[in-house]
């Protein structure tokens, strides 16, 4: 699924000896992401907070997304699901949208024992120009009669409500834990991948024919599936493909869910779990490989996406899924996702996450607000540029060996002809409050270090033209925060979408340095990153017809040097 590519990379390590490292490569086969990549899944039982209704419709949410468009093309996706769709079931005479009973024994963060009434729908009219799509329940669906009497009442419902704004359906979430969650077991330890296909296929054949009946021109856009929640539980995807999943070939993206690790797992910190490009690169490649053994039984199963996936399952930790270091590792997983393949990526959100790009309402628990991992979806949009204008493929660039706090992209437009963009993330911590806890500043922090990183853009082969002339400075944009322990003060390229400045409209502040350049000699250049910082740097040969021509393969050097080190006397060596 990961394309091959080639570049020259080189990297200058840290103090008075400096080390260059080389890799050759060719120019990129397209791999372009689909529309919309930077999309979001949004909890069943969340919906309505995010959305609100037509009589008091959540403008703040609308806002947020209309930001991404303007940057991206076109409005995020919305896969409304998660686990609460497994326990929703349907009372047409409820007089709003959702009631909801909590268990605080299986989980504090959202209602277990669900009904929903016809209201509940009215959500999916508020927002214009998104397309969604909409979770039924399977968990109690296929074994329930209760659950199956909400799957007939539900689909002519959600039909009405998405006509010209379907995105795809989806019959059950996480199916490969109902035998064995935490949250609320389902299905008998003998629960396994026929059996799970039988009742999959059962319960899609009775939507198709709600479908048919109530909105036939619904029919064609089919399933997300299977929408495991990875790649090691009890049932496993490939099996389940080859138990015949998609034998009436109706599912239209492989969906699958990935979570970096837990917000309980034993060890989990920002700077080794979150702010660790090898431990994304370990984690997106477990599911490369599981959709590779599906593509070799068959090569024409459907583009993969990540349907759901945020940093720690069970909704995130404070201090952790909500700094500022989580922003730059969303940024860094979206982007390792592109560049391995995936069209889209769903990041999950819920009212009262921890992790969640925004909290939509004011809660006993949480205050409206616009948090740190939103500002990441942003640096993604703007990486990946105008899709709809200019579809976009993602190359990762090799790191150095046992190198986990620094990673590079290059983003190809043009079926990967052009270099357009790079992007450039360094993972080292750098922490500003008390304990790192984002709360408490520290009264005099260290002098925050930065590593200068050269690129050399160069031709492919000795056939490649270069334009006649090449600019002398490129355009560059950051993503900044006073350090990677931070939960506000948060911008990308000088602009805050804070809640309380313009109901999470862009403001640009006036204490933050933009409109920055860098020299470019030779199609050479030398950026220095913070730590605990990313930067997007705009490659733009402008040259007629040639223009882009020149950058079709880039190599980069990554000087990892303090602001303050000297680097008189450095000599450059093969690692």
């Amino acid at each position: 699924m990961k394309r091959s590519a080639a570049t020259t990379l080189a990297i200058l390590t840290l103090a008075r000896s400096q080390s260059l490292h080389n890799i050759s490569w060719y120019a990129i086969p397209g791999n372009d992401v689909l529309d919309s990549f930077m999309s979001y899944s949004i909890e069943f039982s969340s919906f309505p907070d995010f959305a609100g209704n037509l009589s008091s419709p959540n403008r703040y949410s609308d806002v947020l997304l209309q930001n991404i468009a303007d940057i991206i093309g076109s409005k995020p996706y919305v896969r409304v699901g998660g686990n609460t769709q497994d326990y929703a079931l349907y009372n047409a005479s409820l007089p709003f949208a959702l009631n909801g009973t909590y268990d605080i024994a299986r989980s504090p963060d959202y209602p277990t024992t669900i009904f929903i009434g016809p209201s509940y729908f009215e959500s999916y009219e508020v927002w214009n120009d998104v397309k969604f799509s909409h979770g039924l329940n399977h968990g109690l669906g296929g074994n329930n009669s209760a659950g199956w009497q909400t799957l007939l009442d539900t689909v002519p419902l959600a039909c009405k409500a998405l006509k010209g704004k379907l995105y795809m359906w989806q019959y059950g979430n996480e199916p490969d834990l109902f035998s064995t969650s935490t949250h609320g077991v389902v299905r008998p330890p003998s629960w396994n991948e026929k059996v799970y296909v039988e009742q999959w296929q059962n319960g899609t054949r009775a939507i198709k024919s709600l479908i048919q009946d109530h909105c036939p021109e619904l029919l064609g856009n089919g399933f997300l599936a299977p929408a495991f929640a990875g790649v090691g539980n009890t049932l496993k995807a490939p099996v389940a493909w080859a138990a015949g999943l998609n034998s009436n070939r109706d599912v239209t993206l492989f969906s699958t869910h990935n979570y970096i690790s837990g917000a309980e797992s034993p060890g989990v910190t920002l700077a080794f779990t979150l702010m660790n490009h090898t431990n994304t690169v370990r984690s997106i490649s477990a599911h490369v490989t599981e959709y590779q053994t599906i593509l070799r039984s068959d090569p024409s199963a459907p583009p993969p996406i990540f349907g759901e996936h945020n940093s720690l399952y069970n909704q995130g930790r404070p201090g952790l899924s909500n700094t500022f270091g989580a922003a730059l590792w969303g940024l860094d997983f979206n982007l390792y996702a592109a560049s391995s393949g995936f069209k889209r990526v769903h990041m999950h959100q819920g009212t009262n996450y921890r992790y969640a790009s925004w909290q939509p309402i004011s809660t006993p628990n949480a205050t409206i607000g616009t948090k740190a991992p939103y500002y990441g979806n942003i640096a993604v949009a703007a990486a990946l540029g105008n899709t709809v204008l200019s579809p976009a493929s993602v190359i990762s660039l090799p790191s150095r060996p046992k190198q986990d706090k620094e990673s590079v992209y290059a983003v190809y437009t043009q079926n990967g002809s052009v270099i357009s963009r790079i992007v450039i993330i360094n993972f080292h911590s750098y922490n500003t409050t008390v304990d790192g806890a984002g709360i408490v500043p520290v009264p005099d922090p260290l002098p925050r270090p930065s590593r200068n990183f050269t690129i050399s853009l160069s031709s492919p082969n000795s056939t490649s033209t270069a334009p006649s002339s090449t600019p002398t400075s490129f355009k560059i944009q950051r993503l900044m925060a006073n350090g990677t322990d931070a939960i506000t003060g948060i911008t990308w390229d000088g602009w805050s979408f804070n809640h309380e400045l313009d109901g999470g409209r862009p403001v640009r502040l006036v204490n933050v340095t933009v409109g920055e350049t860098v020299e470019v000699e030779g199609g050479i250049f030398t950026v220095g990153v913070p730590d605990g910082s990313a930067v997007l740097v705009h490659v733009d040969f402008r040259d007629g017809e040639e223009g882009g021509r020149y950058a079709s393969a880039v190599s980069v050097r990554g000087v990892i040097v303090d602001k303050d080190e000297e680097k008189d006397g450095a000599k450059w060596c093969d690692l």
